[in-house]
């Protein structure tokens, strides 16, 4: 049925690094979708961390 078996593993073989090239690409390229997603998350943990040191800073101390 199928004579060149060979060949045929071999285009599979192409599709598929082809493929998880352009996933990579996406992902991880300087705009991609995974780095803004990771630097949104950081800046807001960043800003997060900051205002509750801000408060923590002038809260009444409690006293013993």
């Amino acid at each position: 049925m199928f004579k060149n078996k060979k060949g045929q593993s071999t285009l599979e073989y192409i599709i598929l690094v082809t493929a998880v090239v352009a996933i990579i690409l996406v992902f991880l390229g300087p705009t991609g979708i995974f780095r803004s997603r990771l630097n949104q998350t950081l800046d807001s943990a960043t800003n997060s961390m900051i205002n509750m040191a801000g408060r923590l800073s002038t809260s009444q101390p409690m006293s013993p």
